[in-house]
């Protein structure tokens, strides 16, 4: 065991995953580069990547890592408060591949309350190991969120739990969403049963309650149904589903089966939930000039034209005193977004992302190229 890991489970200790809305000192993003996920050799999303690190400077610190290849290009497009750091790693989806961080409040002798933060570093799978995965050398991955842990010098909690960041979303006073079609799927874990994984998440995100939606978004089979594209805590008790109300679209059972949950359950302090409808854009389908410029036949999943992409508004990113909010091009549905978003959070500056479709091609969105690291506070 390293000198800054900490044994057993997180929960045990005092630790608990903040909300995403609590004060965060940094975040942290990788820079993507691959030819077979990113299209043209990755040329557009690294403008778009680069637009969100320097929207999200705005607010709170933000550190980029590149690889050895990129940290110089990485550098060039980023204005220079933002951080450049040279990582390894096979893809930049650093939600899921980067740290959990878990805060501790213990109360000292001299009555302040110190808060104390640490990293869990899940297992990493590419999501769905070498049958389901989306590509087949994840090594890199492995070490990226110990790697932010060591940069931080801060400790950190390691298991064999095969987990993402984007399949857990929680509230901060107990309550934690996920989906059976990811955690319960036989990719990750098949060996552990609902009630091994739900013991987990309490032991390691200080979690009270589990509320399992039987599916994520509709297309979303690189992460096979990541909570982070269909259903998010705003603040406790309230929540946002991913909506259509087009019956005949696919979306609209995952959608409509969600809403009954979540109508009937309560949270760790047993309240009923606030469902707030998201409509999805589109639905969108990549082009044939789009899946021409990815790299098919590499050691990635391919991206044949006309796919439908898992294209949602709920994968935002909250930074400090704003959201960053994607945009698909879908005018009617981006608007309506915005306006649903400045609603539900009246004190955050909501910033579109004019071309986060960029960012959906490979597979995910603004919440999933991020990753918050809590502030840590000294309270008299």
């Amino acid at each position: 065991m390293a000198a800054m890991d900490l044994p057993g489970a997180p929960a045990l200790l005092g630790f608990q995953m903040p909300a995403e809305w609590e004060l965060h000192s940094h975040c942290w993003m990788g820079w993507p580069e691959r030819p077979d996920n990113w299209r043209d050799y990755a040329v557009h999303i690294q403008r778009v990547f680069a637009k969100v690190a320097t929207v999200i400077s705005r607010f709170e610190p933000v550190t980029v890592c590149a690889s050895s290849s990129q940290w110089a290009n990485a550098r060039s497009q980023l204005p220079e408060h933002i951080r450049v750091i040279e990582m390894g790693m096979n893809d930049s989806w650093f939600r899921d591949t980067g740290p959990t961080f878990v805060v501790s409040k213990n109360a000292s002798k001299s009555s302040n309350t110190e808060q104390k933060i640490a990293g869990i570093d899940w297992n990493f799978n590419s999501w769905g190991g070498l049958e389901d995965g989306c590509y087949r050398d994840w090594s890199l991955d492995l070490l990226v969120a110990r790697k932010i842990m060591e940069i931080e010098k801060l400790p950190r909690f390691s298991l064999s739990l095969v987990l993402e960041g984007g399949s857990i979303h929680v509230d901060g006073e107990g309550t934690c969403l996920t989906t059976e079609e990811c955690l319960l799927n036989r990719n990750r874990n098949p060996h552990l049963s609902k009630n091994q994984i739900e013991d987990a998440l309490k032991a390691y995100l200080g979690v009270r309650k589990i509320i399992w939606l039987p599916r994520g978004l509709y297309g979303d089979d690189d992460t096979n149904g990541h909570i982070d594209n269909m259903c998010c805590f705003v603040r406790p008790g309230v929540v946002l589903l991913s909506w259509t109300d087009d019956e005949t679209d696919p979306q609209y059972e995952r959608s409509a089966e969600a809403y009954s949950i979540l109508s009937s359950v309560t949270d760790a302090k047993n309240r009923k939930l606030e469902i707030i409808k998201l409509h999805v854009p589109g639905p969108l389908y990549m082009t044939e000039e789009e899946a021409a410029g990815v790299f098919q036949g590499g050691e990635a999943k391919p991206r044949p034209p006309n796919t439908r992409l898992a294209a949602s508004y709920v994968n935002f990113y909250i930074a400090n005193g704003a959201i960053i909010a994607p945009q698909f091009g879908d005018r009617k549905w981006d608007e309506e977004a915005v306006r649903v978003l400045s609603k539900v959070f009246p004190h955050h500056e909501v910033i579109p992302i004019e071309d986060a479709r960029e960012i959906v091609l490979g597979g995910g969105n603004i919440h999933c190229i991020t990753q918050q690291q809590p502030a840590i506070l000294n309270n008299s």
